[in-house]
């Protein structure tokens, strides 16, 4: 797309889109410093609900629900573990109930990301999925009396390579009590998807069984290329049960237009020969098996026209219904199940604060301050990509353009594929830039131009000539230059001078989201290091002093300075807090939010959750009072 079909008529002036819902920031708690905006991609709310093995009688579990899912029954059937974010959106923690819904007593209650707490058969102990410790998902034992936790899987002894994916999920006990059955992607490597050659990480699994006591630990079940997840035990405990997708197919199977393409197998495995059996064949996505007998296996087709419940015999009728995690009784008459809401958190949502001094809030994406203290946003997942501002306490709210009459394709937009993002103020507050054309998978196929418009959006300036896909612009301290990016034939930061017009090559290499620092003296930006990882560097604006800060492997990104001179930036160096072929709709489904010195010391996570967390703009209170 050329810099004319940008210039269309009407295109970006103020109010020609209609104003996204109104968007106050509350005021912090007493005794808080502010208010840390942030954005987060993952279901916004979630019930379980009982059911008939054949789909009647369903019934919700719980009279109050609370942000509930990954439920399991104890062995008599009699009560229900799950996980729960009843104390805070994204804090999850565990809780059991009666069957009926009554007495939800609290099992394991911190700011670690707790899942799936699974009772063994005497009913003495849960194994869980926990953060706690090292931040990674380990498998640990509750004891149910005592309240004592022991870390089964975070032990020197069984340590992966601290470089590399490390995570354990879904426990399952053996029917003696004898063994614990999960997942781990432990000594795998990090993968980009698209084979190798995207952002977004895929997941490579494999089954292992360890003892309750942290001894007999091994691998039963492996295959290359493939993940292998959700382990159950069969009723006689000589077989392992499991989903197997290929490795790349963990990325398709948590995205929306490729959910219903993809195809796994359910496979068991003989735990003393390593004996495969494949139970089935052909399309459809299929997770979360379960034996519900000797021989008969129940498991879920996640998307598609056939989603539901289904069984390896066929002797069960199948269930066509949205649903999540299903688990069958001891009896197998019974199935619970979540059921999940991905409508978009209303702005300024409270979420779970990982830090006393600070309460975080949702905000929707690229939030950026002026220095007198007003917001800009790109309404991307409450509205149609176009920029908003506004003052914190919600006044005085502007579309400054509008991506509806700006000349772009308008499926593209409804798509948030394309549209006007990240936009950046200029330091006297009377400008804003931003780039308007197509993002993230069509970067490399589609146009973008960098625009600037007034504070108060009266006109429009297009400031590239749309030859290469140009955005992500950050103004200097004197407001005569813009750093950008540019991707595709060209790849690199640029730097363009207001003042003559004239474009200065600053780096050649895969970079991305620069940002200059308030002082001039740096700009921070997002360097891909390797095939599989992106890091988050510095460098002058005169191209000396390159510095790489961070080298997780996991990939680090959406760096932006903070006001106190820190820098926040996006990470998954702890690795997944699930198996990624079980999320839904989302990108990079482990990412959390750090902070650290412009040097790169002094690392601090700042969110825990189990859901894609970034962007965060910290607003002071006196930002909120004004």
């Amino acid at each position: 797309m050329k810099r004319r079909a940008f210039l269309t008529a009407g295109a970006g002036i103020a109010g020609a889109a209609l104003l996204p819902q109104p968007f106050a920031v509350a005021a912090a708690a007493s005794g808080k410093k502010g208010v840390m905006l942030m954005n987060r991609i993952g279901p916004s709310s979630s019930a379980l609900y009982l059911a008939d093995a054949d789909g009647s009688n369903e019934r919700a579990l719980l009279q109050k629900a609370a942000f509930d899912y990954h439920a399991a029954f104890s062995s008599d059937g009699a009560s229900v573990f799950f996980t729960s974010e009843r104390t805070g959106d994204g804090n999850s923690c565990l809780y059991r109930a009666g069957i009926n819904g009554s007495g939800v007593q609290p099992l394991v209650v911190n700011s670690a990301m707790n899942d799936w707490a699974v009772p063994s058969p005497d009913g003495t102990k849960a194994a869980l999925v926990t953060t706690s410790g090292d931040h990674k998902t380990q498998i640990w034992l509750l004891d149910l009396t005592t309240k004592k936790l022991t870390n089964l899987t975070g032990t020197a002894a069984l340590a992966g390579d601290p470089a590399a994916p490390d995570g354990h999920f879904r426990p399952s006990w053996s029917p003696d009590g004898q063994w614990i059955a999960f997942s781990s992607d432990r000594n795998t490597t990090w993968r980009g998807h698209g084979n190798g050659t995207g952002w977004e990480h895929t997941q490579e699994l494999s089954i292992y069984i360890i003892r309750p006591n942290g001894t007999g630990f091994r691998q039963v079940a492996t295959r290359d290329g493939y993940c292998l997840g959700s382990p159950k035990w069969s009723p006689d405990g000589s077989r392992i049960v499991f989903y197997e997708i290929t490795v790349e197919g963990t990325w398709g199977a948590h995205r929306p237009e490729a959910i219903g393409t993809v195809e796994s197998q359910i496979v068991s495995v003989d735990v003393a020969t390593g004996t495969r059996v494949e139970h089935t064949s052909g399309p459809n996505l299929k997770v979360a098996p379960q034996y519900v007998g000797a021989t008969e296996i129940g498991y879920l087709v996640k998307g598609g026209a056939d989603e539901g419940l289904a069984y390896v015999s066929g002797t069960r009728p199948s269930v066509k219904r949205a649903l999540r995690s299903p688990v069958w009784s001891p009896d197998g008459k019974t199935v619970i199940y979540e059921k999940l809401d991905h409508t978009t958190r209303a702005l300024d949502a409270p979420l779970y604060s990982w830090d006393a001094d600070w309460d975080y809030r949702f905000c929707d994406v690229f939030p950026a301050l002026s220095k007198d203290g007003r917001l800009a946003i790109t309404n991307k997942q409450l509205g149609n990509s176009s920029i908003v501002t506004m003052r914190a306490n919600g006044s005085d709210q502007k579309v400054v353009f509008d991506s509806a009459a700006s000349g772009l394709d308008p499926v593209m937009v409804a798509k948030g594929l394309a549209g006007a993002f990240r936009p950046a103020w200029s330091h006297d507050g009377k400008w804003i830039a931003f780039g308007l054309g197509g993002w993230f998978q069509t970067r490399a196929t589609s146009s973008a131009v960098l625009v600037r418009v007034p504070s108060d959006g009266s006109s429009h300036q297009v400031l590239t000539d749309g030859s290469v896909n140009a955005g992500f612009p950050s103004y200097s301290q004197d407001g005569n230059r813009i750093v950008y990016r540019v991707w595709g034939q060209e790849m690199g930061l640029r730097i363009l001078d207001l003042r003559t017009g004239a474009t200065t090559v600053l780096t050649t290499e895969s970079d991305n989201l620069p940002d200059w620092s308030w002082d001039g003296k740096l700009i921070l930006f997002t360097r891909k290091t390797s095939p599989t990882n992106f890091d988050v560097c510095t460098i002058k604006p005169d191209g000396t002093g390159l510095k790489v800060l961070t080298t997780s492997g996991a990939n680090d990104g959406h760096a932006v300075w903070n006001y106190d001179g820190r820098i926040l930036f996006n990470s998954g160096m702890y690795g997944f807090r699930e198996e990624a072929a079980l999320y839904d709709d989302t990108f990079q489904p482990y990412g959390q939010i750090y902070s650290m010195n412009a040097d790169g010391s002094d690392k601090r996570m700042l969110t825990d959750s189990q859901w894609e967390d970034s962007m965060p703009l910290y607003l002071t209170q006196d930002v909120l009072s004004t």
